[in-house]
């Protein structure tokens, strides 16, 4: 059965070749394990593998065994590297580099990815999007978000337009922008321990999430 090609980078083979190359391109001082890459990617381990040894047969990827233990690793010396990782960073890159960045933001609750990225990377076929849209829900400094916001842009080459709501005005819906928010897809990057708002906004995710 033919797999139409991703919405958000149609010049790759699925997202799930997306993705899994975003989280070892991210970070290039990094190792991943196999079992790291199907959590972190929300794939089968027979997917990880075939894709892994595609990146392998490509010299982009170099796997090491360290232990009982596959480690995978971006091939920095490759000619491409550079280019390949601007691609895949700038489409597949969101949800790791925003992660990183905004990890530690004192009053955020949550963290989501938006818009037409957010569409995109959950199938929605549609134009590709000119930037990445994120919401922090919370009482997070505006200055510390926008400084996380620049140092994504800088990471994945284009630009980030970040927004921030307290969680009152997330649960109470006031404003047409948390409604236009609550309807599309949304992508959630960080959530803290509060359970009810972190279960909301997975249920909100999975109904427009399609499989890799």
């Amino acid at each position: 059965m033919k797999v139409a090609a991703p919405p958000l980078a149609p010049i790759l083979r699925s997202d799930a070749q997306g993705r899994i190359l975003a989280r070892v391109l991210a970070d290039p001082a990094k190792s991943h394990s196999l079992s790291d890459l199907v959590a972190a990617t929300g794939t089968s381990m027979p997917t990880v593998l075939r894709e892994v040894r595609r990146g392998e047969q490509a010299g982009i990827l170099t796997t090491e065994k360290v232990g009982p233990m596959r480690q995978v690793c971006a091939r920095v010396d490759h000619p491409l590297y550079d280019a390949v990782r601007r691609i895949i960073l700038a489409t597949y890159g969101p949800p790791t580099v925003v992660a990183e960045e905004f990890a530690g933001i004192e009053g955020a609750e949550a963290v989501l990815l938006i818009g037409s990225w957010a569409a995109r990377y959950l199938g929605e076929a549609g134009r590709a999007a000119n930037d990445v849209d994120v919401l922090v829900i919370g009482d997070a400094d505006r200055d510390l978000v926008d400084d996380a916001a620049q140092r994504v842009e800088e990471r994945i080459g284009i630009p980030v337009q970040a927004t921030v709501r307290t969680n009152s005005q997330w649960r109470s819906e006031r404003g047409s922008f948390i409604r236009e928010v609550k309807s599309r897809p949304l992508v959630v990057v960080l959530t803290n321990d509060r359970q009810e708002l972190r279960r909301e906004l997975l249920e909100l995710e999975a109904k427009d999430s399609r499989s890799p």
